[in-house]
């Protein structure tokens, strides 16, 4: 049901919360050469030029946008990138000239490594970015962008080009692969008279298939996944791209995140749109760029986000946030394209080159990763329910729209309240109108909306309508006058996160400087309180937006003689959520602000705890200066939290509880007579979790605030006859589930004499050839078919047993309850263990004769893959054989043995005869190289190879006692495969 994201790292490394795919990395790349070549986009890098000399030159020793395209030289050749496409906000501030100086030194490196390129103006590339005006509409001998992106310097690329009369639009033709490609940059706003030109390039070129690229086309949903209509990039669609046939392909920035979709022209051909923009993320954008490998044989377009930025830095300054790679499913994707099919309307004799690449996405790849050694991101998912939050210690308050008392409109009226659910019961209440201070504010100007943050788990808001600074509009919530929060010291630090969305009627005039959280009063007054020329009279802290549309976190720390701190994002979308994060650290004397869990670049220093005046109320939706509310908040808040230390990423409203952390079965064997009322099923859990029984017998419970839970169980359907019943438990908010424990529920006829319980298994596990016990337990019964694999991707094996086609993992050499339980294939299945993804982790595939059901995950359901190989009555080998981190199969006939270095049918890779027909023969890697090879078991002898031939052996041990089951397995997780042993022993 919902989808794995990241909270910290790739949260921030895309500069949106997005959804991340259900396989990271794409297909392997096929190891054939062909006619490949790779497009190169630079999305929106205002910020790199902004802070290039003041913020990444000193800490770095140099910039992104530097790094970027000296890159991109450095590697044109090894990626085969005949051209690069800018996508505008080349700078911040248009009035900027040392911005400017940083962008045209990185365009110049492309310049002069004879790297073709096309650059368009962004909204912050031009002095007036009133979305009204167009490019003929600007004053262009003001217009600084001219001054440093020339129509002299775009003609003078290599390709073919030129600009429009405007010198704002601009086109070129760049060569790949023995075909010809038409690029179209436009501006940000173009006009019905760019559009002709537009039309007329495509006109003297009318066999070259075009790719548009412009500032502004499709957006992306606060899930950072789906696309989203805009008002201009619809009327683009429909005034230059739909009914012309070339354009087969658009990209765009602007919008804060990735996407794509395709749409169909009037053609009744595929259009394929792209957004790539990265400013929000860690450091401006934290230099990714666009890699886009069009693979002519293939038929498909590969999109890459990639950063050399990432991998330059030095080792000791890496956070979570430094991922080489964007790997998330609107970052890292392939376009099915017919591309002669495509083109053949008007380019009918379109075909692939002649060039032997190998696969350029890949070969990106290897280049970035080699020798790179980062930290993970941290993993996050969407909420399953409202109660699936992160329960902090330290919360001071917590208030919830969803928990509030608007009328069968919607509308919040006058007094009602948004509960608080920190248990301290410090409720908002919507202030009344005549108490307001606002002769404008009408009752209906507040209400409450099921539109949220994706990652709320609210799932609500509370909404301003039409606030207007100008006609002192205005509502806002207020916590009550006695309300304990309101003197919270906050010494230590502290947390303050919201969810916030600012109207798409928002304007300048109206909405500058407004506020959305303001804990009120009057900054003046505080005792040692330096004066200011800005905001002397305002509340101690507050959290608004700027004319520039910039959040901005205004506060006066504990020690108020250090005065105002300030803390700043970068422009914020219209219409569109984020989830903002205000973290105080006492020790770093810092104020961090993360929007979409990436910290912005300006942030407040010098600065501890936060200074208040008594008995001043908390409140939202307006502004507080001069002892009265002001200048209202034109849009929308999600829920809001306090808390009184600052905290990490994996305890905010973002972050998911961790269901598999201390959820357990405490009574997981259970047994009742037939005819009686079935017993109770008893375990801890996460106080709010319900817990799941599914099985013959089932049910389901909300664990208790203590984290016990108890759950009656009840028959699923027919009352149950004498047997034994496996249940698979699970605790979850909504559809997000922890992994199955198991429950054994035993029937019995009371009157039938229970015969003696059946042996069960002891284990001695050796992490050397020695014969010592490094690990001893029982798990399971006699009877089990055991299977050993890491099945938790930690590098260490464990059990799992079988009975029937039900299988109980456990992920620790220990007795007990099993942490997975399954269903999978059929009771008759021939069962094999093996990391079949090369995830790290292993899995079960069944053989059905020659036939085999590989699944790539502990869950049941259908084969993720089914293929055929060997022949029925051939005895099979499982084995990483050629050490790429994929398991795959070999089979044995008598003592020759047929390798196989991929999950798919075919002639053996490697054939060899070793050993003798009656020997038993494992497998496993005893050397530890990453390549598992054969050993040949007689009696308590091995004889041991460590490569894939015939011969002698190069080990030959003694082990165990004679009769012992063996199994072979990397126990202590050092890479290297020894020997475990399994013998009966009595439960008594």
């Amino acid at each position: 049901m919902t989808s794995s994201l990241c909270a910290a790292a790739v949260l921030a490394a895309s500069g949106a919360l997005v959804a991340a795919p259900t396989a990271a990395a794409p297909a392997p790349a096929p190891a054939d050469t062909g006619s490949r070549f790779t497009l190169a986009v630079l999305p929106d890098t205002q910020f790199y030029s902004r802070y290039a000399f003041d913020q990444f030159e000193p800490r770095y020793g140099t910039n992104p946008f530097a790094v970027q395209t000296e890159w991109l030289v450095d590697v044109r050749d090894e990626l085969n990138i005949p051209f690069v496409a800018h996508l505008g906000d080349v700078v911040d501030r248009a009035g900027v000239t040392s911005e400017w100086q940083a962008a045209d030194a990185a365009m110049a490196t492309l310049d002069d490594g004879g790297l073709p390129y096309s650059v368009l103006p962004g909204n912050h590339d031009v002095r007036n970015s009133d979305d009204r005006l167009t490019d003929r509409d600007y004053d262009l001998g003001e217009e600084p962008y001219l001054d440093w992106f020339t129509p002299e310097r775009a003609a003078a690329q290599p390709t073919e080009g030129g600009t429009d009369e405007t010198g704002l639009n601009q086109y070129q033709v760049f060569e790949a692969e023995g075909q010809q490609y038409l690029v179209l940059a436009l501006a940000w706003r173009i006009s019905d008279e760019t559009v002709a030109w537009a039309e007329q390039v495509m006109a003297e070129h009318p066999t070259l298939p075009t790719i548009l690229t412009t500032h502004s086309l499709i957006s992306v949903a606060s899930d950072g996944v789906s696309p989203v209509d805009t008002a201009y990039g619809e009327e683009l669609w429909d005034a230059l791209i739909a009914d012309n046939d070339q354009i087969f392909l658009t990209f765009n920035g602007h919008f804060h995140g990735s996407t794509y979709r395709t749409r169909t022209n009037d053609a009744g051909n595929d259009v394929t749109q792209v957004l790539m923009d990265h400013q929000m993320a860690y450091d401006g954008g934290n230099g990714y760029l666009g890699l886009v490998e069009f693979d002519l044989d293939s038929d498909q377009i590969v999109v890459q986000t990639a950063s050399p930025w990432v991998v330059s830095k030095d080792e000791d300054v890496l956070t979570a946030y430094d991922q080489p790679f964007l790997d998330g499913p609107t970052q890292q994707y392939t376009i099915d394209i017919d591309f002669a099919e495509r083109f053949s309307g008007f380019a009918p004799d379109f075909a692939a080159g002649d060039g032997e690449y190998p696969s350029l996405s890949q070969r990106a790849r290897d280049i970035l990763l080699d020798g790179f050694e980062g930290t993970p991101p941290v993993v996050t998912e969407q909420p399953g329910s409202s109660a699936d939050f992160v329960d902090v210690e330290g919360t001071v308050a917590h208030w919830r729209p969803s928990e509030s008392d608007p009328d069968d409109g919607g509308v919040l009226g006058e007094n009602a309240t948004v509960a608080d659910i920190s248990g301290a019961g410090d409720d908002l209440h919507r202030v009344p109108l005549a108490e307001s201070g606002s002769g404008t504010a009408e009752v209906g100007d507040v209400r409450i909306s099921d539109d949220a943050h994706a990652f709320s788990s609210d799932g609500a808001a509370v909404c301003f309508d039409d606030a207007d600074r100008t006609t002192g509009r205005f509502s806002y919530l207020s916590t009550e006058a006695d309300a304990a929060v309101n003197d919270v010291v906050l010494d230590d630090g502290y947390t303050i996160e919201t969810f916030v969305k600012v109207s798409e009627d928002w304007t300048v005039d109206a909405n500058q400087w407004s506020k959305a959280l303001v804990r009120s009063g009057n900054r003046s007054t505080l005792e040692g309180m330096p004066w200011s020329q800005w905001d002397f009279t305002a509340s101690p802290a507050a959290l608004g937006i700027s004319n520039l549309k910039e959040f901005q976190r205004t506060e006066v720390p504990a020690e108020t003689t250090r005065g105002d701190r300030t803390a700043w994002s970068g422009e914020i979308l219209l219409d569109r959520w984020v989830h903002v994060a205000l973290v105080n650290d006492v020790d770093a004397e810092s104020t961090t602000m993360y929007v979409d869990g990436a910290p912005v670049l300006r942030n407040a220093t010098g600065t501890g705890g936060m200074s208040f005046n008594e008995g001043m109320p908390w409140i939202l939706g307006a502004d507080w200066v001069d002892d009265a509310a002001t200048n209202g908040w034109n849009g929308c808040l999600g829920e809001t939290r306090i808390v009184d230390r600052p905290t990490g990423a994996d305890e905010w409203l973002t972050a998911r509880p961790d269901l598999d952390e201390g959820f357990t079965v405490t009574t997981g064997e259970l047994e009742v007579d037939r005819g009686a009322t079935l017993p109770t099923l008893t375990g801890t859990g996460l106080a709010g979790a319900t817990v799941h029984v599914d099985g013959e017998a089932g049910g389901e419970a909300v664990v208790a605030g203590d984290g016990t839970w108890a759950l009656a169980l009840e028959a699923t359907g027919t009352a149950l006859g004498r047997g034994t019943y496996e249940l698979e438990v699970t605790q979850g908010f909504g559809e997000r589930r922890s992994a199955p424990r198991g429950a054994v529920l035993s029937v019995v006829d009371p009157d039938v004499t229970v015969p003696p319980a059946a042996p069960s298994a002891e284990f001695h596990l050796s992490n050397t050839w020695k014969g010592s016990t490094d690990a001893h337990f029982l798990y399971g019964r006699w009877a089990d078919e055991v299977l050993i694999g890491d099945w938790d991707g930690d590098g260490r094996d464990t059990v799992a047993v079988r009975r029937d086609n039900v299988f109980h993992v456990s992920n620790a050499q220990r007795g007990g309850d099993a942490d997975v339980v399954l269903t999978y294939g059929r009771p008759g299945d021939v069962v094999l263990v093996g990391d079949w993804d090369g995830d790290g982790t292993d899995t079960f595939a069944v053989r059905r004769d020659a036939t085999y059901h590989v699944r790539n995950s502990l869950r049941g359901g259908d084969a993720d893959a089914v293929v055929t190989y060997g022949r029925p009555g051939d005895v099979v080998l499982v084995g990483d054989w050629d050490g790429d981190g994929a398991d795959t199969f070999a089979v044995r006939r008598g003592a020759a043995y047929h390798v196989r270095n991929t999950v798919t049918g075919g002639d053996a890779d490697v054939a060899f005869t070793y050993g003798r027909r009656a020997d038993v023969t494992l497998a496993g890697d005893w050397d530890g190289n990453g390549t598992d090879t054969l050993a040949v078991q007689r009696g308590r002898t091995y004889h041991v190879l460590n490569a894939l031939r015939g011969g002698e052996p190069d080990t030959v041990v003694t082990f165990g006692r004679e009769g012992d089951e063996v199994h072979v397995g990397d126990w202590d997780a050092n890479g290297t495969d020894t020997l475990g042993i399994r013998r009966a022993a009595s439960r008594g």
